[in-house]
């Protein structure tokens, strides 16, 4: 394929005016196409992303935290909030899984705001469950070789936890954003349809090759082919599921692989977006709502 003046634009030539607005356009044109690298930037410095998502300014749903010491996280210490409407009988929940970097308290107030969107949900009338969050660390919720399980730790220690707490873990969801939008659907398919109703994943962390994967993503090429999702679809037979990409986001070649690998398509889609809060914020509602209607089922 010839290779185009479009696919040697430079950042600056989109950043001065002039000539620099048509040079853009045609800019705009190659990332849609995928001709460039560095897409994601590409679509935020065009203005492709669309408008951010903000928190609603409601009185945010009661909390609780606390933390516990991990024997499948090697005695590490594990942060955890529910986040849960008043309820005079024993709530479904859904298992927020967390970004890399992020931690528990990601979902909550001004970063994701996820108590305040349940809140807000409720008070319009949508069936009432309770959000669990929990420290992962950044071992992409599987097993590595250092003995870390952040997902034997959700399995295994945090809900019998959430249970204690008054919580119906037979009425089970899994969300999660980056990072944990990959660890909500692995985990809800090793766990499958006996046990989770719904996983809803905004801007899954897949690839589709190891080689494709940054460094501690994954162990090796062999741990990658044990844990990832791709070819995995199956997994999830009987689960509701709901992926949700920006078409901005340099994930979303992988998660429309991943989402057309499924004999039934998932709810959601793709609209514009970038790998960042503000595409999440403006999905909150949208995936609040399929949990709470699949939980109340």
């Amino acid at each position: 394929m010839p290779r185009t003046r479009a696919a040697v634009i430079t950042r600056r030539a989109l950043l001065i005016g002039g000539a620099g607005v048509v040079v853009a356009g045609a800019a705009g044109e190659a990332v849609n196409l995928r001709l460039l690298p560095g897409r994601s930037t590409m679509y935020r410095v065009l203005g492709l992303d669309g408008p951010a998502g903000a928190v609603p300014d409601v009185q945010p749903v009661p909390s609780v935290s606390g933390s516990f010491t991990s024997t499948a996280r090697r005695g590490r210490e594990v942060g955890w909030t529910i986040a849960a409407p008043a309820s005079a009988h024993p709530l479904p929940v859904a298992v927020a899984l967390h970004g890399y970097a992020g931690s528990h308290r990601s979902f909550s107030g001004n970063a994701l705001g996820y108590d305040r969107f349940l809140a807000a949900h409720v008070r319009a009338g949508g069936a009432p469950f309770a959000i669990a969050s929990v420290d992962g660390g950044n071992g992409y919720w599987h097993r590595r070789a250092d003995g870390d399980d952040p997902g034997a730790m959700v399995t295994r220690e945090f809900l019998p936890l959430l249970g204690a707490h008054g919580l119906d873990t037979t009425r089970l969801a899994f969300t999660g954003y980056s990072m944990g939008g990959y660890g909500a659907l692995h985990l809800g398919g090793l766990l499958g349809s006996s046990r989770v109703r719904a996983v809803a994943a905004l801007s899954p962390a897949v690839w589709m090759t190891a080689g494709d994967t940054p460094r501690g993503a994954f162990d090796d090429a062999d741990d990658f082919r044990a844990n990832t999702v791709l070819g995995r679809q199956r997994a999830l037979d009987g689960v509701a599921v709901r992926v949700d990409c920006g078409t901005g986001d340099g994930f979303e070649p992988a998660v429309r692989s991943y989402v057309d690998g499924f004999g039934t398509r998932p709810g959601g889609g793709f609209e514009a977006g970038g790998h960042d809060s503000a595409y999440w914020r403006r999905m909150a509602p949208a995936q609040i709502a399929f949990l709470g209607q699949h939980l109340s089922a």
